[in-house]
């Protein structure tokens, strides 16, 4: 079994103190792992990626990367610890082109070190080395996503967090997309996503864990839960007792 490298320890976190999303929650993602986190619309899972990304401060609780706590840190800061995040929908400049969006991605790095880091990603993506100079507006969806990914990987991150990576994508994209994350992981980066193909995902992921409530429903193997007949109550709710969680 891997080493975990991201811990929440009974987080509670939400979007007002009205509004609590995350209910003591604990989990863990290993190094050089997909974790995959699925569960109905509402059960937090967007909300721990932005939380463990500094985006939402923790109210209680502890999240801790590589065994360091790093629960209300900025995202600046965690991206230099190696901890990138691609949210959903498009986070492009639309009016710059595709070589200044990737070189905004990389403004955090030594200076020298950013020419050789975009040309590992042109490497990986060559699409994107074909649109280089075009407006990122003008790109199609899938290359819109592709541009993102590589941008989150130019600062190198030991953990990418990301959402809903197959919205507007079509099929063919989509296995591409996952594909690359499973070449990401197999490489040692540990992937956490939220995603709603979910049998697609789940050919690609290692973990799967099932969110309702704010809680951790249910920690299974990936290709496990892929084979099981309720899978579809499980990620639209009614995957048992937070117990549930420590039965497999």
């Amino acid at each position: 079994m891997n080493e975990k490298i991201i811990e929440f320890d009974r987080v509670v976190a939400g979007y007002s103190p009205s509004l609590t999303i995350l209910n003591d929650l604990t989990l863990d993602a290993r190094r050089g792992e997909i974790t995959l986190l699925i569960g109905p619309n509402g059960a937090g899972k967007s909300t721990v990626l932005k939380t463990l990304f500094g985006l939402l401060v923790p109210r209680s609780g502890e999240i801790r990367f590589e065994g360091r706590a790093i629960g209300g840190r900025s995202p600046r800061s965690l991206l230099a610890e190696g901890i990138a995040f691609v949210p959903q929908g498009r986070n492009l400049f639309g009016s710059l082109s595709v070589l200044h969006n990737l070189e905004l991605g990389g403004i955090t790095l030594p200076r020298g070190a950013l020419a050789g880091r975009i040309e590992e990603v042109l490497h990986r993506f060559p699409r994107i080395r074909e649109r280089i100079g075009n407006q990122a507006s003008t790109l199609s969806g899938g290359e819109q996503k592709q541009l993102e990914v590589g941008r989150a990987l130019l600062l190198h991150p030991r953990v990418l967090l990301i959402d809903e990576p197959s919205i507007g994508l079509s099929p063919k994209l989509v296995q591409e997309v996952m594909g690359l994350l499973r070449a990401l992981a197999d490489a040692g980066t540990t992937v956490v996503m939220v995603e709603q193909n979910v049998r697609t995902a789940l050919k690609y992921a290692n973990r799967a864990l099932v969110l309702e409530t704010g809680r951790l429903a249910l920690d299974r193997p990936a290709s496990e839960l892929l084979g099981d007949p309720d899978l579809n109550r499980l990620f639209l709710g009614g995957a048992g007792s937070p117990a549930a969680a420590t039965a497999h």
